[in-house]
C-alpha cells in the first residue's frame, strides 16, 4: 500500500480551513472530505494523513469517520446512492425506492456493482422529509420519487457511461 499524501492544492485548502479556528482539530471534517475527494475514499492511510496534520490521533479521527455516513470507509462507485429509509420516506414509499435501486442495480446494500459505476447505501434521514422519499447520488438530491421516476435517473446515468 503506499503512502497518501495531498496534493498542494488540497493542502492549502486544508490550511484555509485550519485557518477558520484557534486550534486545529475542528477542521477534520474538512479535510476528511478534501481527503475523500482527492482519494475516493478514507483509507487508514489517509486517516493517518489527516491526523498528523491536524495534530490528532488516527482513533480520533477514525472516531470520525465512523460517525458520519458521508465518509466512505471503502472505495464506492462514481455514483454513490443513498437512500433514505427513515419515518417521512418510509412512510412514503423509501424501503419500496430502496428495493427497486437494489433491483435494478443487482446489488446489496454497502455493495458496488462489478463495474464500480454504482455503489448503494441506506441511510437515515437525510433533511427532506416534506419531499419524500429521496435519495441522493453523489451530492445531488432527488425527491418525491416513485418507482418509475428512479427507473428514469437510473437508466440516464447508465447511459452517461
Amino acid at each position: 500500500m503506499t503512502n497518501f499524501k495531498f496534493t498542494e492544492e488540497n493542502l492549502k485548502r486544508i490550511e484555509n480551513e485550519i485557518k477558520k479556528y484557534p486550534v486545529k482539530q475542528p477542521a477534520v471534517m474538512a479535510a476528511l472530505w478534501i481527503a475523500q475527494e482527492q482519494n475516493g475514499w478514507i483509507s487508514g492511510e489517509v486517516i493517518k494523513e489527516v491526523a498528523s496534520i491536524l495534530e490528532m490521533t488516527a482513533e480520533e479521527v477514525l472516531g470520525i469517520v465512523s460517525f458520519y455516513t458521508m465518509y466512505h470507509q471503502k472505495p464506492m462507485g462514481k455514483y454513490h446512492i443513498q437512500v433514505c429509509t427513515n419515518v417521512s420516506c418510509m412512510l412514503k414509499g423509501g424501503y419500496d425506492i430502496f428495493d427497486r435501486v437494489k433491483e435494478k442495480l443487482n446489488i446489496n446494500n454497502m455493495q458496488v456493482t462489478e463495474d464500480s459505476i454504482f455503489s448503494l447505501e441506506e441511510v437515515e434521514c437525510m433533511g427532506s422529509c416534506g419531499t419524500a422519499p429521496m435519495i441522493s447520488v453523489n451530492e445531488d438530491y432527488y425527491e418525491n420519487l416513485d418507482k418509475e421516476k428512479v427507473d428514469q435517473l437510473l437508466n440516464s446515468l447508465k447511459e452517461k457511461n
